[in-house]
């Protein structure tokens, strides 16, 4: 299976540089997962897709303002830092910039007090760094650091909160689970109202989700590790909407990994645990009948992973669909519903 397989055109000007306001307007393609048939609406109106029983399943993580700049304590040149993975209280993997300069042993002053140690070069030559500070952390980040937008987002973000989802709890991630930017609290108000349940997991989103694949033959490729939790309520949920003959719907590709990752196991159950599942082209689903999401890069692990549930042709076929209808793409754009028997 090449990578070419999952590449598609997509001119720059859809890619969606900003949020759309409110939440719930951006558009939604919704399609048939057995007959690829597609329906045009917009967010707002999610609820006509769903049924009484039902079970939206969403990842609560929270983006933090990960990036940083400083300067080299001995040269005062200027430093830059994206923090992704948090191993201690006062230790992370951190992305830095210029790496040439920051070898073990150099200090780098941020603003507020704020200082760190390069420690060692680890994976992909990102630096293990431990951080001296007074006070809560992340207080500090909120006040000195900016959110880690993608690299194909170059429009300034005027509200940090607009990267989040209106239901974000658990601090820890370096890229937003985006499929539930769309939600609002009018939406949960509707979906309480038609039966639709709702229940949370939590994966912290490494910047690995915007790692290219490199490799021809996408089975050579490596997929970044991520950490993932799942409540006790969560996995109980599951299992009543499956025994009621409700549909798990995923919202994000990081709530299917999740789910699927749990799935291998068996039944699900609470758990925590860490990922590296890649999702393409003949994966058998274990635990997800539906999956809200946004669209995706071409030649991307997350494109593969919609071409797998809903098959590449048909998916292909919906992404063109989505250019000749002007849709809006990426983190900032519209949304895709798949399901069957909608």
């Amino acid at each position: 299976m090449l990578k070419s397989d999952f590449f598609y055109d997509l001119p720059e000007e859809l890619i969606a540089q900003t949020p759309v306001e409110p939440r719930d307007s951006s558009r939604l393609m919704v399609v048939d997962r057995e007959s690829g048939g597609i329906t045009h609406d917009r967010f707002y109106n999610i609820c006509d897709y769903l049924r009484k029983g039902d079970l939206l399943v969403m990842n609560d993580s929270k983006v933090f303002p990960a990036r940083i700049y400083g300067t080299k304590r001995e040269t005062g040149v200027p430093v830059e830092f994206l923090l992704l993975k948090r191993q201690s209280i006062t230790d992370w993997e951190t992305l830095v910039r210029p790496g040439r300069r920051l070898k073990p042993g150099v200090i780098v002053d941020f603003h507020e007090g704020l200082s760190a140690e390069i420690l060692e070069t680890v994976n992909d030559g990102n630096r293990l760094v431990r951080f001296s500070f007074e006070g809560d952390f992340f207080d500090i980040l909120d006040r000195i650091g900016q959110m880690p937008l993608p690299p194909y987002i170059t429009a300034k973000l005027e509200d940090n909160d607009r990267y989040n989802t209106v239901y974000c709890r658990e601090t820890g991630s370096a890229a937003a689970p985006t499929a539930g930017l769309h939600f609002t609290e009018r939406l949960f108000g509707e979906l309480e109202k038609k039966g639709v349940d709702t229940a949370y997991v939590t994966l912290h989103v490494g910047l690995g989700t915007f790692r290219p694949v490199k490799e021809d033959n996408i089975l050579d490729h490596k997929m970044h590790i991520e950490h993932y939790s799942i409540p006790t309520k969560t996995a109980e949920k599951i299992k009543a909407c499956k025994e009621r003959g409700g549909r798990v719907i995923a919202v994000g590709t990081t709530s299917c990994r999740t789910l699927e990752s749990a799935a291998q196991q068996g039944e699900i159950f609470s758990r925590s645990d860490d990922t590296g599942i890649f999702i393409y082209p003949g994966y058998e689903f274990k635990c997800i009948d539906g999956l809200i999401t946004n669209f995706h890069l071409p030649e991307s692990t997350l494109i593969m992973l919609v071409s797998a549930f809903l098959g590449r042709e048909k998916t292909l076929n919906a992404y063109r669909a989505a250019i000749e209808e002007r849709y809006r793409f990426f983190s900032f754009g519209d949304a895709m519903f798949i399901a069957s028997k909608i």
